[in-house]
């Protein structure tokens, strides 16, 4: 469920405060036009530049992802924006980011991001995964996965795993990623394997979406029949998410996983008759 928004003015003065120690006064607020996952989030700009600050209440059941950001920030910062602050303070847990210059990428066919998207998939997969608490892909997917097929999740890399196209900020001639909440444990593969159900949702056929898959080292080697198993989790994941009416957001991811998923099973029958 989404969280309900307020703005940045509606935050407790002592939130405020604390957070503008490290900002400095706004001369300019400029709230989040999208996400799901924060109470508030908001571009400050100061005289000390442009900052990104996402709070959540102390007492809300996602504040661990507050908490999971702050702890996977110093790791990729080759990659994401850094964190510069973080604040806990009159019941509200704060992180605050430099911002970054650049547009939510475009997945769509022809898109001059796709290319930058992947180089930025690609350096992820050199970043060693960070020793701190981090849920495991294999415990994130048992809900929906063939116990036989959970070790195909299992590894040592640090994936994002929500590689939705608002999460990743193109810039003049680079890709970041952004919102860490959800971090995982798992494959090397499968942050590409996520990628590629938001670019079905964007108007590729699967086959071409696999194609840019591939063009991320990890994706290289992951098992065919790991890969399968993926498609078949992610489409009975998304439609227990959107269950019996999805809006129209969710509907997308419902479709692009049940096409993927088609794909990989029609591609497994076709390789058990050869």
């Amino acid at each position: 469920m989404p969280v309900s928004r307020i703005a940045y003015a509606d935050l407790p003065e002592p939130v405020r405060y604390a957070i503008e120690e490290i900002t400095g006064p706004p001369d300019v607020l400029e709230p989040a036009s999208g996400g799901l996952n924060s109470a508030v989030a908001a571009t400050l700009s100061s005289v000390k530049g442009a900052y990104f600050v996402k709070a959540l209440p102390t007492d809300h059941r996602w504040v661990w992802t507050q908490v999971r950001e702050a702890e996977v920030a110093p790791h990729v910062q080759a990659v994401a924006p850094p964190l510069v602050g973080r604040v806990v303070e009159a019941g509200w847990d704060a992180n605050v980011f430099r911002a970054v210059e650049g547009h939510q990428a475009d997945y769509t066919p022809g898109s001059p991001d796709l290319p930058l998207v992947a180089d930025l998939l690609a350096q992820l997969g050199k970043i060693p995964c960070p020793e701190i608490t981090l849920r495991r892909a294999e415990q994130r997917l048992s809900a929906f996965a063939d116990a036989g097929d959970l070790h195909y999740f299992a590894g040592d890399a640090l994936l994002h795993t929500d590689l939705n196209n608002a999460n990743v900020i193109v810039g003049k001639d680079r890709a970041r990623i952004v919102d860490w909440g959800w971090a995982t444990r798992g494959a090397a593969w499968l942050d590409a394997a996520y990628w590629i159900i938001w670019l079905i949702a964007a108007g590729h056929a699967p086959g071409a979406a696999e194609r840019w898959a591939a063009r991320i080292p990890a994706w290289r080697a992951a098992p065919p029949a790991g890969v399968q198993a993926f498609a078949k989790v992610n489409a009975q994941l998304w439609a227990e998410i959107g269950g019996e009416h999805p809006d129209v957001w969710t509907c997308r991811l419902v479709v692009a996983s049940e096409a993927w998923r088609r794909k990989q099973t029609a591609q497994a029958g076709s390789a058990g008759r050869a």
